[in-house]
Parts: structure tokens; C-alpha cells; sequence
């Protein structure tokens, strides 16, 4: 029987971390089911055909170059007792230590009719290569049911391959949980213009069928119908050129833990700031743990490939003698939507004044000096704290990436920084990369929310 200092349940992100942040100065061994561990952002993109699908594959070199074994394998049972987990190829393997770090896998919504062929959810490799199996073989309708960003992307990824395509969502805005309506209010009207069919307010209540989807109700009484006549057939008879995907949120995969002492709740199992569980020697990261807001403390969802890696290397560091802890979930996100790239981080404004008082602040400049050429608007939307004057959200929208501008609100929030510290930001100017150095549009930003206070 193999031991090993440490032994991961799960080769993603967290998984694949914990690796190259031990370096061979432990045994680690990481055992995933999965033929390749995925990056899961870029699927879409594979979809659309900007990618070959091999781009999307992580290599197996990333753990075994990180001096970790790589076993492919299911567990099937552990005995936290005896610190044993037991494969389905009847392999049983010890440990000093495990990390639990299965991930979480899709939600598909109890409607009826949820078991119909041409269903699906987007997740995995054989989600990735049944769908693009699909697109090939001359795929004519696509609904895409959650607008947040993995199903905005895959929705423009159908749009752009000439398939009719319905995008629809619950919220009254497409990326709910990312910003405001006022921020994407531009690009939600790009994705109607692109071609895109969006439906929001609107609930799937049924999927109708006989074996394969043929009609997606919604409650609002609109039925989106795949069916459509075969000309090339002498009877003229129906056939179904269609698919729902459905990208609406993630659970964690607990299943095998549930009959054990492991604390799990709603969101997963549950961990202290050092990846701790209630079992000693047992530790989990990444998609699979429920944790709590790096701003209020309390539980929220955080299923992050970002926020995987900070809690596996955490909970690395502290296996090499350091005494780290993780902060929380800031979620900060960016996508992008035709020309226009869109990013969010901390509370959105519905969601921070549920907690506190709040006040926001706009500010709207240019990427770059605005007299030079290929000049593109950007605005930011912060969100403050009145009491205490500590930022609590920011939104961006701009015709440039904004992810690093992202980084820096999350930055801002995480360390606690006021508004009278972010007016006082010291900044740099360039004409090919800022706005004038008159203003900068943080500081533009937190000025406007001060005049208010």
C-alpha cells in the first residue's frame, strides 16, 4: 500500500497548486477520475472555434514537473480512521494528510423534462466535446439558460457560429451577481443587437419532448420550439436540431462524504481560515468548501478557480511549517461582451445595502488620453461604506480589458482602505495608457462619493 505525506482528492485548480507549491519537499499524490484536469474559462472560447480544443486541456506535466504522483482514479470510500481512501481499481492508499478538493459540478434545475436528450450542463471535457460534436453536425437553435459570464460567453460563442441562439435568465439584468443594470445597460443592448434572442424575467418551468428537447417553456408563457420540418423528406417529418445548456450555478461534490463525520452544509464543507475540517489531518480547498465573505464574515458562495488557488496555497504554505490564513471571497470577475469588457468585484449595490448604509460614486474617463487615436470610454461604479469609508464594491465597464482595474478595487477592499486614502492615490499618466494626469478614475470615483458624505 502506497502512503503519502499528502494525498489530493481532486486535480483541479486547487489540487494542481498544492503541488507546485510543495515542490517535492513532501510526498504529494493527487488522484482525479478525469482524463485532464480543464480550463474551464476557455471552453467557450473552443466552442466559438478561437481555440483548438486541445488548448483547453491542461497537461499532465504541470503535477508531475511539481515532483507530485498523478493517479488516475476514482475514490470510493475513505476511512478517516485508519487515514485510508480505497479506488475503484481496488487500490488502497495511506496518508498523512488529505486535502479534499472535488470541485463542484453544475446545477441542473428539477424541471420537468430534465432528462431529455439535448440537455446539457458545461463543465466538463465530454460537456466541451458533446456540444462542439453538436455545433459540427449542423446545430440550428441554442438556449443558453443563465446570463452570468460562463453563459454570456457560450451564448456569443453559438451567436458567432451562425446558430440561432436564446439567452435566458431570471434576474432583470444579464451578470447579476457581478453589477448593476446601470453598468451593463450598453452591453445587454450589444447582445440584442449581435443577434442574441434574451429573455429576461424569465423561468424555465418545463422542457418538453419525446426523447430529445423539442420546447423550452418559460413562465412568462413565452415557449422557444426547436422542432422544424425536414424539406429534404418525402413525409416532411419533424426533426430536432436543438440544445439547452444550462449554466445557472454550482454544488460542491460531497456525495461521497456525506455518511462520514465531515461537517458539510449547503455550500459545501465547511473550513476554518487555515483549511482545517472538523476531522483532524483532514483539510478541503477550493469549489468544494462552503467559507464566508472577506467583507461581512458571513457565508456566501465563492466558486472560483481564483479563489482556489489562494486557499490551496494557504493551506500549502501551512503543510511547510508557515502560519497562514486565508481572508475570504472577494469575487472579483470580468468578462467580456462584444467590444465591451465588463468586470465586477466585492458586493454589487443591491446586495451591500442589505448589510449597510451605503453611498456610490461614478466617474467616467477615456483608456487613454482622449486626443490620441483608439481612445475608448471607461466608467467605474465604487460602492463605500458611509460609516466607516471603506470601499465595499466596484464595477467597471470599458471598450479595453479591465481585469487588472478589477484587481485593484478588490486590493482596495481586502486591505481596507478608505475613500480619503484612494483620493490621496498616488497614480501614473501616459498617453497611450491613461487618461490625462489631471484625473484618475478611482480617485475621480471616491472624490464623487465624499461630496455626497
Amino acid at each position: 500500500m502506497n502512503k503519502y505525506d499528502i494525498l489530493v482528492i481532486g486535480g483541479g485548480p486547487a489540487g494542481i497548486t498544492i503541488a507546485k507549491t510543495i515542490q517535492g519537499k513532501q510526498s504529494v499524490a493527487i488522484i482525479r477520475p478525469e482524463d485532464h484536469s480543464m480550463i474551464y474559462c476557455a471552453m467557450p472560447y473552443a466552442i466559438e472555434g478561437l481555440l483548438p480544443i486541445g488548448k483547453t486541456l491542461k497537461k499532465d506535466a504541470i503535477v508531475t514537473d511539481a515532483k507530485a504522483t498523478l493517479i488516475r482514479d476514482t475514490v470510493t470510500h475513505i476511512n478517516f480512521q485508519e487515514k485510508t481512501v480505497s479506488t475503484e481499481k481496488n487500490e488502497k492508499i495511506s496518508y498523512n494528510k488529505l486535502v479534499i478538493a472535488t470541485g463542484a459540478t453544475p446545477v441542473l434545475p428539477p424541471v420537468p423534462g430534465i432528462n431529455l436528450a439535448g440537455i446539457k450542463s458545461f463543465k466538463t471535457e465530454d460537456d466541451l466535446r458533446g456540444i462542439l460534436n453538436l455545433v459540427d453536425g449542423g446545430l440550428k437553435k441554442a438556449v443558453v439558460v443563465g446570463a452570468g459570464a460562463i453563459g454570456i460567453e457560450l451564448a456569443q460563442a453559438f451567436n458567432e457560429k451562425k446558430i440561432e441562439t436564446h439567452l435566458v435568465d431570471m434576474a432583470n439584468s444579464i451578470l447579476p451577481n457581478m453589477v448593476d443594470y446601470g453598468i451593463v445597460e450598453d452591453t445587454q443592448e450589444a447582445l440584442i443587437k449581435s443577434g442574441i434572442n434574451l429573455h429576461l424575467k424569465s423561468k424555465v418551468t418545463s422542457l418538453k419532448g419525446h426523447e430529445s428537447v423539442e420546447e423550452v417553456l418559460l413562465e412568462n408563457g413565452r415557449i422557444i420550439h426547436f422542432d422544424s420540418l425536414d424539406q429534404c423528406s418525402e413525409t416532411g417529418a419533424k426533426i430536432t436540431n436543438g440544445l439547452v445548456v444550462f449554466a445557472v450555478g454550482m454544488k460542491p461534490v460531497v456525495d461521497l462524504f456525506k455518511d462520514t463525520d465531515l461537517d458539510i452544509q449547503k455550500d459545501g464543507i465547511v473550513v476554518n481560515d487555515k483549511m482545517e475540517t472538523n476531522i483532524k489531518d483532514v483539510f478541503a480547498a477550493g469549489d468544494c468548501c462552503q467559507f464566508t465573505s472577506g467583507i461581512s464574515g458571513k457565508v456566501i458562495s465563492g466558486k472560483l478557480a481564483t479563489n482556489a488557488v489562494p486557499m490551496a496555497r494557504v493551506l500549502a504554505n501551512n503543510f511547510l511549517g508557515q502560519k497562514q490564513t486565508y481572508p475570504g471571497f472577494f469575487n472579483g470577475t470580468a468578462t467580456r461582451i462584444g467590444d465591451f469588457y465588463i468586470g465586477g468585484t466585492g458586493f454589487s449595490e443591491k446586495t451591500a445595502e442589505k448589510l449597510y448604509d451605503i453611498e456610490t460614486g461614478y466617474a467616467e474617463f477615456t483608456t487613454i488620453f482622449p486626443i490620441m487615436p483608439g481612445a475608448k470610454k471607461i466608467r467605474l461604479k465604487l460602492i463605500a461604506d458611509k460609516k466607516t469609508h471603506k470601499i465595499l464594491g466596484g464595477q467597471f465597464v470599458s471598450g479595453e480589458p479591465v481585469a487588472d482595474k478589477v484587481d485593484k478595487i478588490t486590493m482596495a477592499i481586502q486591505y481596507g482602505i478608505t475613500l480619503e486614502e484612494l483620493v490621496n492615490f498616488s497614480y501614473s499618466a501616459q498617453p497611450y495608457q491613461s487618461f490625462y494626469p489631471a484625473n484618475n478614475l478611482i480617485v475621480k470615483a471616491a472624490g464623487e462619493i465624499l461630496k455626497k458624505l
